[in-house]
């Protein structure tokens, strides 16, 4: 008899607070570890958070399999290259994450 793997958890991450902010690293870093614990992770970038794709250990964690989305009107307005960096999206992309993962945080 075979066993059964367990699904993978999903978590999804919506990050407000600036890239200087505490509140952003501690995101990045849950992230860290949610995907070190083998899960799916999900992280959106909003308002003030947006120029943060840019740093170097988002980028890492997308490396590792961090899925990671910015704001589009939010880099608009902070005039943040919309790039390869990160998937950028609409709010509704926030709400299929909250609908389709097994918890949500927010960083604010």
């Amino acid at each position: 008899m075979h066993a059964v793997a367990e699904p993978r958890r999903k978590l999804g991450i919506l990050i407000s607070a600036g890239p200087e902010s505490p509140s952003f690293g501690h995101g990045v870093r849950l992230a860290g570890a949610a995907l070190a614990a083998n899960c799916d992770v999900y992280l959106y970038c909003i308002d003030d958070a947006v120029p943060g794709v840019a740093r170097p250990d988002l980028q890492d964690l997308r490396g590792r399999g961090l899925k990671l989305y910015a704001c589009a009107y939010g880099a608009h307005r902070r005039d943040v290259p919309v790039d390869d960096r990160a998937a950028f999206a609409g709010l509704t992309v926030v709400s299929d994450l909250i609908a389709g993962t097994d918890r949500f945080i927010s960083f604010n």
